[in-house]
């Protein structure tokens, strides 16, 4: 199983909005695919319509191990490839139990080890906080995407995201490589770039390389659509705005390939 974190740490930089539809895609293509919902605000759960009830087990339940892996996972309504490892408020709780664990880096990479022979890829929607959270997200991470919107904020977001990655690979809590980053809400008039989005991607582009710059999101009201719909962009007759997805399923299908199954 080949898994990624989708991590910024700013809100609002589409992470959520990425999580959910290169989740929908790979599963559409028949990539068996996990989702987890690591952000206590619990979008990702809420846009997959799941509605949980009292004591239904969460991500929290599984980080704790206080009920068996499969049990806290879900399917997804009319999509037989893909699944969830939901969230709710509670999950914030979750952070002294990481703190205090010792191994809280590392521990949902080892929580995951028993479902991972179950999928191809794992998608986990980081918190945009520097968290117990989102360390343990990087600590499970094979490879990182970080969709940072194309402003001022965006770029900031980025360089705080890369500045923990690093120091997370530094200290060997993580092996997680950045697979790209996606520039989001991309803003243009006609086919002109704002001044903004253009100088923001230009900053992304000198600070990781262009070969790491995904084609960018554009500013549009379809991808929220989408959300609402619970659809794809193609089926509402957009395809050509899941142009950075295809790309960035490339890049997964070529990295799931080198994945060598455990012995």
């Amino acid at each position: 199983m080949l898994t990624i974190a989708i991590a910024s740490l700013s809100g609002g930089q589409g992470k959520t909005t990425t999580s959910l539809m290169l989740g929908r895609l790979l599963s559409r293509q028949g990539y068996p695919t996990l989702l987890i919902d690591a952000d206590p605000q619990h979008n990702l759960t809420t846009y997959l319509d799941l509605e949980l009830q009292v004591n239904q087990p969460t991500l929290l339940e599984f980080l704790k191990k206080s009920v068996s892996a499969e049990d806290s996972i879900y399917p997804s309504e009319g999509n037989d490839n893909l699944f969830l490892i939901p969230a709710d408020d509670q999950l914030d709780t979750v952070q002294d139990y990481l703190s205090n664990s010792g191994v809280g880096a590392t521990l949902l990479k080892r929580r995951l080890d028993p479902v991972a022979d179950a999928f191809k890829v794992c998608i986990i929607d980081a918190p945009p906080q520097r968290s117990q959270i989102c360390l343990t997200v990087l600590g499970a991470a094979d490879a990182l995407i970080i969709p940072a919107e194309a402003s001022v904020k965006g770029y900031g977001s980025l360089v705080r995201t890369l500045d923990l990655l690093r120091t997370l690979q530094d200290i060997g809590a993580t092996d997680a490589q950045v697979m790209g980053v996606l520039p989001f809400r991309d803003r243009w008039i006609g086919n002109t770039q704002t001044h903004e989005s253009r100088a923001a991607v230009d900053g992304m582009r000198d600070e990781v390389g262009k070969e790491l710059i995904l084609p960018s999101i554009r500013e549009s009201e379809r991808y929220k659509q989408a959300i609402n719909r619970r659809s794809t962009l193609s089926d509402m007759g957009y395809p050509e705005l899941e142009y950075p997805f295809e790309v960035l399923i490339n890049k997964i299908d070529k990295l799931t390939k080198k994945k060598k199954p455990k012995s």
